[in-house]
């Protein structure tokens, strides 16, 4: 199926775009913003249309305005050390954007975009120049590409360059997986000395209580028998009382008063 006028528009602004992204962009540098704004109108008006392209070619579309999407977004963050973090989960597109091209730009765009942000990285942590490591990492590329003429010996060593990136997103999803366990395995542990402080409390609670009651059937029987004592005390005080009134009466009677 022949192309229509909108995807041969939206296949030279994406070119153009991609040779924006490739380029040392000034900081109020605002056209590629601009250009990404309008590839992903015509992108969204390209999949409403009846006759558009094959889902493959939709697709790889979206994915290299997705990436230069990203690629401006981890611009704006404020340190190397993010932009170079959200450059490695950009995915660059999958095939050629023209003919004139042996290798995807957003590939090539991917590649120097992180090993500018490795330069800024390692400027900080040296304390050197970041606009001379970086002039050093696109003469170093220049050079690379200048040397390697033979289309294989280039395809093999962007598919080195691709595998060693590649392999640090592995080893950077591995760290990511294992401080995940690690916090699943803390919070496990922790769930079970919350657990058993739990159990603990209750059991207490429960000891609590059955002391409680204990100690009340022991206040009511001492009481009862402070009653029964009070009660013994009262009855005896009163035949002592008694008592001494008989004989009081019986002494007065025995020994009459002397006249």
């Amino acid at each position: 199926m022949a192309a229509t006028r909108l995807e041969l528009n939206l296949m030279r602004l994406l070119s153009r775009c991609e040779a924006l992204a490739a380029e040392r962009r000034d900081p109020e540098e605002w056209r590629l913003e601009k250009y990404v704004a309008a590839l992903e109108d015509m992108l969204r008006e390209l999949k409403n249309q009846s006759s558009k392209p094959a889902p493959e070619l939709l697709n790889e579309y979206s994915r290299k305005v997705d990436f230069l999407k990203g690629l401006l977004e981890a611009e704006k963050l404020p340190s190397s050390t993010e932009k170079a973090l959200a450059n490695q989960f950009l995915a660059p597109g999958r095939t050629p954007t023209t003919t004139k091209e042996r290798t995807p730009a957003t590939k090539t765009v991917h590649l120097q975009t992180k090993a500018r942000c490795t330069g800024k990285m390692r400027s900080e942590l040296l304390g050197t120049d970041p606009l001379a490591i970086d002039d050093s990492e696109e003469l170093n590329v220049r050079k690379r590409k200048g040397l390697v003429s033979d289309e294989k010996q280039s395809a093999v060593e962007l598919d080195a360059m691709l595998q060693h990136h590649q392999d640090m997103q592995e080893k950077l999803a591995e760290e990511m997986l294992s401080l995940a366990r690690s916090l699943k395995n803390n919070t496990l542990a922790a769930q079970n000395v919350i657990k058993q402080d739990n159990q603990t409390l209750s059991h207490s609670l429960r000891m609590a209580d059955q002391n409680f009651e204990k100690l009340k059937d022991e206040s009511d029987r001492l009481e009862q028998h402070a009653k029964k004592s009070v009660n013994w005390l009262l009855w005896i005080m009163l035949i002592v009382v008694c008592f001494i009134f008989i004989s009081m009466i019986l002494f007065i009677r025995i020994f009459p008063k002397l006249k």
